[in-house]
């Protein structure tokens, strides 16, 4: 049986995740995944050496000199023969934000910065990992925030909970000025903390969280209001509550 792949940690997912050619593109696009991404950030821009980057992804030196050869073909594939790129997917999961978790400062570990909310838009929060929607609103790490503009959405954002609790998530999503939320399993008291402070809920959500957004922009999104996690048997959502919440193994 071949040995299982060591999850690649990654500092944040990308600001932009497609690029396109001026013009009529020649071809099918590409897909760079977000450990590919990461490597290219790393060692290109940052300027960090193979090992550096090997440590900061907590993979060995050689997986990392893979994924990077892997990446620069890409890239160059998209620039020679005019071909889109895509940023997605990948066996990865997020920085959890502790101090030293990058070997330096992680800006993860600061509060997340309002963005102003138009005075006519609607703020979507999504408790967030890896794409998804993660299945335990009192444990999750992420959110995703969507702004939305006559019903299509203007700006994302992934913020941290800085690991914040049941009790105090929802004080910042009242603080990120947040009109709804989706997410999948949720306790009682959660709800009625978001219900005392205006937040609409979608709850007992699972799949993309862009999929999700998107679907109730449509009216169609299946959510499950009376979707609550239990203390008592941690479950919530078909999911485990004490399962390691950034989706795979550090080993």
């Amino acid at each position: 049986m071949p040995r299982p792949s060591r999850c690649r940690r990654i500092c944040d997912e990308p600001a932009y995740d497609s690029f396109a050619p001026c013009g009529a593109a020649a071809g099918a696009p590409i897909s760079l995944t977000l450990d590919e991404y990461e490597s290219i950030r790393l060692i290109d821009l940052e300027k960090r050496t193979h090992a550096q980057c090997a440590g900061q992804m907590g993979v060995s030196r050689t997986t990392v000199t893979e994924i990077y050869e892997r990446a620069r073909s890409k890239l160059a594939d998209c620039l020679v023969n005019g071909r889109p790129l895509q940023i997605t997917g990948g066996h990865y999961r997020l920085c959890d934000g502790t101090a030293r978790c990058c070997g330096a400062p992680c800006r993860k570990s600061a509060a997340a910065p309002v963005r102003t909310k138009g005075a006519n838009s609607m703020r979507i929060a999504v408790t967030y990992e890896n794409g998804n929607v993660f299945q335990h609103f009192g444990h999750t790490a992420y959110f995703k925030l969507y702004d939305v503009e006559n019903g299509a959405v203007t700006a994302a954002q992934v913020i941290g909970t800085d690991g914040s609790g049941h009790g105090a998530l929802a004080g910042l999503l009242v603080a990120q000025q947040v009109d709804a939320l989706i997410c999948g399993g949720i306790g009682g008291g959660a709800q009625m903390a978001l219900s005392n402070a205006g937040i609409r809920l979608y709850a007992g959500v699972s799949g993309s969280a862009d999929e999700a957004v998107q679907a109730l922009l449509n009216g169609t999104l299946r959510a499950d209001a009376q979707s609550n996690c239990s203390h008592h048997d941690h479950t919530c959502a078909q999911h485990s509550c004490s399962a390691d919440k950034h989706g795979c193994s550090g080993n």
